[in-house]
């Protein structure tokens, strides 16, 4: 696929943008790997120690993409689509959001054991993340188009399988779970979890988004 001429030109000289996201993308990774972490462990002392981790790993989210935000401001010239950049940078903080959400609401609503679902899910999410730092990572150039399209369809599959362990255990909760306080924090955990898993499918609309405007 021919790029615009235009965007060909520029984007070689950005060296703010790219970065940036490029940060973002880890610290997803990164997020994820400490909830599957978390989900994997039956040390409550050092689950709350990981949700103070991933407290502070949102915060740097936040500031990542406060500094996109500022870049947006400061450059007349950019990438891509300044809503797009924008898109970009808010659909990557959700993600960052849900994750430390669902972190801390094992810890705040003391959920003691956590059920096979919540550990599968969580496995998706590290899967999802991965497959966005590798899409955002071939942003630079998009020389290869084919391995972000890929990585967005393997997004897709992630969330898709993320929906079904999602409504098949809040079907059982439903179905088996008698105590009503238990059945509302875990359906509450696996909800954050399971937005989590969308968030990231946000970042593969919107990468899709900017393919199709620029390839």
């Amino acid at each position: 696929m021919a790029l615009n001429s235009i965007f060909q030109y520029f984007v070689p000289k950005d060296k703010k943008f790219f970065p940036l996201f490029e940060q973002a993308g880890a610290n997803l990774i990164e997020m994820a790997k400490l909830l599957q972490e978390t989900v994997y462990s039956t040390d409550l002392a050092k689950r709350a120690e990981i949700n103070k981790k991933l407290e502070d790993l949102e915060h740097k989210g936040d500031n990542i993409t406060h500094q996109i935000h500022l870049e947006l401001g400061k450059n007349f010239i950019t990438p891509f689509d300044r809503e797009d950049i924008h898109a970009l940078a808010s659909s990557l903080d959700d993600v960052a959001d849900f994750i430390q959400g669902a972190s801390n609401r094992i810890e705040l609503y003391k959920v003691i054991t956590i059920t096979q679902p919540m550990k599968e899910i969580t496995d998706l999410i590290v899967e999802a993340t991965e497959h966005v730092a590798t899409a955002i990572n071939e942003l630079k150039d998009l020389k290869n188009i084919r391995n972000i399209t890929d990585s967005c369809v393997r997004i897709n599959s992630v969330e898709n399988k993320a929906d079904y362990i999602f409504d098949k255990a809040v079907g059982e909760l439903f179905e088996y779970e008698k105590d009503a306080i238990t059945l509302i924090k875990n359906k509450e955990v696996l909800s954050a979890m399971e937005d989590a898993t969308d968030k990231c499918e946000d970042v593969a609309n919107v990468l899709e988004s900017i393919l199709i405007k620029n390839a």
